[in-house]
């Protein structure tokens, strides 16, 4: 049967945060006896390889940069760096559900951090949306003696760096090859945990272990693939809504490999915060529609 292409879309984005699901599900095994500085250089020497590979035969293999551009690419890496470092920290201490659940909530941070650094205007429906997403994650996290701790605050401000890192992505140029843009990335991560393993000590890898590295790296890898051919067929409109299937996965694969399945109120919080986002993205999908 021939799939029409926002169907087609729909199926690349499910891939694609299956995969990038999978990534976080192997990265938190892993860190439970590897360094996690050597767990991030290692995954990130072999997914650099592949990004290379994937660069070269795309035709976008593009090292030098516009001067902008190339600063633009630099803040990126910068916050996509500590946003990684403290994704997996959190992550070696959460359910994996309920840091999904956290990072869900990216979307309507860009929305709203878009509204106040690029002037993009937001309704009072729009904005009410966010700040009910808001009060989604605050559910989830739980602040509070009993429910709040040190690796929700890292969820929370890893969020607040992948919200850098897009906005600084939103700013170069188009001259720039998506691609290249997730090359410069991946040499940035894996430069700074290299460096930084330096000093937390290396082991050796188990068999085991070091299936765990190449299967995130390759997960890391098939994600960013799809999530570019997403970007190339269908509506975003349409499609952008099953990035929310990433919180499917983190349960179903918190269950699975960890045992862990989120509570009620957990997935009260996580409903809103998908919730939300839904109305978010068709709201922005009906402002758009409208003609000038």
């Amino acid at each position: 049967m021939q799939l029409s292409d926002n169907a087609r879309g729909a199926v690349y984005m499910m891939v694609a945060m299956a995969a990038f699901t999978l990534n976080d599900a192997t990265m938190k095994a892993l860190t439970q006896d590897v360094p996690l500085f050597q767990a991030i250089a290692m995954r990130g020497g072999l997914m650099l390889v592949g990004l290379i590979l994937l660069a070269k035969l795309m035709g976008q293999w593009k090292v030098a940069l516009p001067r902008r551009d190339g600063m633009m690419v630099g803040l990126r890496c910068v916050a996509e760096i500590i946003s990684t470092v403290l994704f997996l920290a959190a992550l070696m201490h959460m359910p994996l559900a309920n840091l999904s659940a956290i990072m869900q909530a990216l979307p309507l941070a860009v929305t709203l951090a878009a509204a106040v650094v690029f002037k993009e205007k937001i309704g009072w429906r729009r904005l009410t949306a966010i700040l009910i997403g808001f009060v989604g994650v605050l559910i989830v996290i739980r602040p509070g003696p009993d429910g709040f701790d040190v690796w929700s605050l890292m969820g929370l401000l890893s969020v607040a760096f992948v919200v850098v890192r897009d906005l600084s992505t939103r700013s170069v140029s188009q001259a720039v090859p998506s691609v290249m843009v997730a090359v410069w990335a991946s040499v940035a991560v894996t430069t700074a945990a290299g460096l930084s393993s330096l000093v937390q000590g290396w082991q050796p890898l188990t068999p085991g272990q070091g299936g765990l590295v190449l299967l995130a790296s390759m997960a890391l890898v098939v994600g960013y693939l799809f999530a570019v051919m997403v970007m190339r067929v269908g509506d975003i409109g349409f499609v952008a809504p099953f990035r929310y299937t990433a919180l499917i996965w983190a349960i179903l694969l918190g269950w699975l490999v960890f045992g862990a399945l989120p509570d009620p109120l957990t997935l009260t919080g996580a409903g809103l915060v998908v919730a939300t986002g839904l109305f978010t993205l068709w709201r922005e999908r009906k402002m758009k529609a409208r003609p000038a």
